[in-house]
């Protein structure tokens, strides 16, 4: 699903990734990553808020909204910016409800065990051919 995502990636665009602690997030925004040809360390932003990727396709940026206490705390991490020339991958994206793209790409990770887990997608049309190749 990440080489789909990444596929379909343009400037502007939202990837939103939630789900519970351990459901898969961070390991679908890697993929994604790798397949933009990321080829070094890809850490978890949970302490550093966000981690920026210049792809050979456009720069992406990796943010973990989990300890974003205040919605005023997103324009410090230039998650508009962000999206002005690139795309995003957002993890724990309830914390910015409201500053969000209405045209963002929504997946919920949910465990299935502990070895599987289940993606509910919703976003634009345009997707579709995008994901539809991974399934």
């Amino acid at each position: 699903m990440g080489a789909a995502i990444a596929r379909g990636l343009e400037p502007g665009d939202a990837v939103l990734l939630s789900g519970d602690l351990g459901a898969g997030k961070t390991a679908l925004a890697r993929a994604v990553l790798r397949a933009l040809g990321v080829d070094e360390h890809v850490p978890s932003p949970t302490f550093t808020l966000v981690q920026a990727y210049d792809t050979a396709r456009l720069p992406v940026r990796h943010f973990d909204l989990y300890r974003v206490k205040r919605p005023s705390e997103l324009a410090e991490l230039g998650l508009e910016e962000a999206l002005d020339d690139g795309a995003a991958l957002i993890e724990w994206p309830d914390r910015a409800e409201g500053m969000l793209p209405d045209d963002a790409l929504n997946i919920n990770l949910r465990n299935v065990s502990e070895t599987a887990r289940e993606a509910h997608i919703a976003g634009p049309e345009r997707w579709r051919a995008f994901l539809k190749a991974s399934t």
